[in-house]
């Protein structure tokens, strides 16, 4: 069956349906060897609008992977609440209106790629169809391979196209690209912004800040357990502290460019060339275009692996 069985919730629609997710002071636990608890989600709050495209970023252990649990109902929180498009996330799992690309999952290695999607797909009321969840997932030409023959890339794409089988609104990737080089990586989010093209609410939580800074509308960042940062790209990376600027700048000395307006911090990197930490990196500009002899500027924000560095800096936890 095509996916026009069920539409996805088209994007900017939040006004007339529920979120595609929202989360509400949600803690969970876990007893540790030696005793006492460790709180790994600790009254994390969060919504997420239906169509957005959201990554999940922080520290081994900040809870991510506690939290992408609890959303697909596979672990029960100590207190809280948990709204997947408005239901239970027991109860909207079963409709398969939400689907996961997990990190592990067991498949049948004897069974053939097309063989695990038909017999999968045989649980669902209503599919996209074999055929077309394996295009989707670009893994048509492997459909006669024995999955014992995939690589982990190839079962990482396979797993994706048992996801979108009962054409969900709400699909979850934990670690989607582990055990894909370079080209498979690029080759699934090239699937994945055609799901999302189709209005698909994407949540997904990766250790390549790249996919995120690449993919993501909106950053979710998380350290012990609670949300430490949520915003574009762009905003959180304003959170690690304003904008560099390097120069040509020979003979000033480092008081002297700590004087320069906007400065926070100066930086001789070699004989000729100058980097400044600035909390006003225009003002910076003006004064070394007008008032030195500074050539070859250039300003930057800070990136994304600054700003996840500066933020989760204390996140020290054991992993969850």
């Amino acid at each position: 069956m095509s996916d026009t069985a069920r539409p996805a919730i088209p994007k900017g629609s939040a006004g007339h349906h529920p979120p595609a997710l929202q989360i509400t002071n949600l803690v969970k636990s876990f007893r540790k060897p030696g005793g006492g608890r460790f709180r790994a989600v600790d009254e994390l709050s969060l919504t997420v609008p239906s169509g957005e495209i959201v990554a999940f970023l922080g520290p081994n252990g900040a809870g991510k992977t506690t939290t992408l649990d609890i959303v697909l109902g596979l672990t029960q929180p100590d207190s809280g609440d948990v709204r997947v498009l408005g239901e239970t996330p027991d109860g909207i799992v079963q409709q398969g209106r939400v689907a996961a690309v997990l990190q592990t999952g067991a498949l049948l290695p004897d069974l053939s790629v097309k063989e695990t999607v038909q017999m999968i797909g045989a649980l669902y009321a209503e599919t996209i169809g074999v055929d077309e969840a394996l295009r989707r997932a670009g893994i048509e030409k492997i459909a006669g391979r024995k999955v014992s023959k995939c690589s982990g890339g190839e079962q990482q794409r396979l797993r994706f196209a048992l996801a979108l089988l009962p054409n969900p609104d709400l699909l979850v990737l934990d670690e989607p690209t582990a055990g894909m080089d370079v080209n498979a990586r690029g080759e699934f989010w090239d699937a994945m912004r055609a799901e999302a093209h189709r209005g698909r609410t994407i949540i997904f939580a990766t250790h390549y800040l790249k996919e995120a800074e690449d993919f993501a509308e909106r950053i979710v960042l998380i350290a012990d357990g609670r949300l430490v940062a949520d915003g574009a790209v762009g905003e959180i990376r304003e959170l690690a502290g304003g904008k560099s600027l390097t120069a040509r700048l020979d003979g000033a000395t480092e008081a002297e460019l700590q004087a320069v307006p906007g400065v926070q911090r100066a930086v001789r990197l070699d004989p000729q060339r100058i980097e400044l930490k600035c909390d006003d990196a225009d003002a910076a500009a003006r004064y070394l275009l007008t008032n030195t002899a500074a050539s070859d500027i250039e300003i930057r924000a800070a990136s994304l692996d600054e700003a996840f560095e500066q933020l989760t800096a204390h996140d020290d936890r054991e992993q969850s």
